[in-house]
């Protein structure tokens, strides 16, 4: 009998949960919200949190040491360096104000096949939206009718 052991296992062996776990957190990282099973994103929440908070400080760190070996423990952890270089750039800076919680679990509900319960993880807050070459021209063209209008009201004034 294992005493005082407090991780969950969900009936696979180290390796594959360490795999698992690997993947899920590559996943979320890159994705920003991933659905699988409810026990498995349980599972990923704390493990996704711990990486956050270490990048942070990472993040905020001005030494060179820190960073690089925080990126060799993230390197366990993730294995990819685009996931890591998001994390650590991106992720930890949105959250830099926020001491924790940075993902939530939402119930989605039962799979087809298995009738297992389904939740999507996703981080609590949402990346700011990228701005497309469109969105810049219709932001252009906008300003462009604005300034028409202005006129036009100046010169009927």
């Amino acid at each position: 009998m294992r005493h005082r052991v407090n991780k969950k296992r969900i009936n696979r062996d180290t390796d594959h949960m360490k795999s698992l776990l690997m993947n899920l957190s590559t996943e979320l990282i890159i994705h920003e919200k991933i659905e699988t099973t409810l026990a498995k994103a349980k599972l990923l929440k704390p493990h996704i949190e711990k990486m956050i908070t270490y990048a942070g400080k990472a993040h905020k760190s001005n030494d060179k040491i820190k960073k690089f070996n925080a990126v060799k423990t993230l390197n366990k952890k993730i294995g990819q360096s685009e996931a890591i270089k998001k994390l650590i750039e991106d992720i930890s800076a949105r959250f830099s104000d926020t001491p924790g919680g940075y993902t939530r679990i939402v119930k989605v509900g039962n799979r087809l096949g298995d009738n297992a319960l389904l939740a999507r993880i996703e981080f609590t807050k949402n990346a700011p939206k990228k701005t497309t070459a469109k969105t810049e021209k219709k932001a252009k063209k906008e300003e462009k009718v604005e300034v028409a209008e202005k006129e036009e009201n100046k010169d009927a004034e």
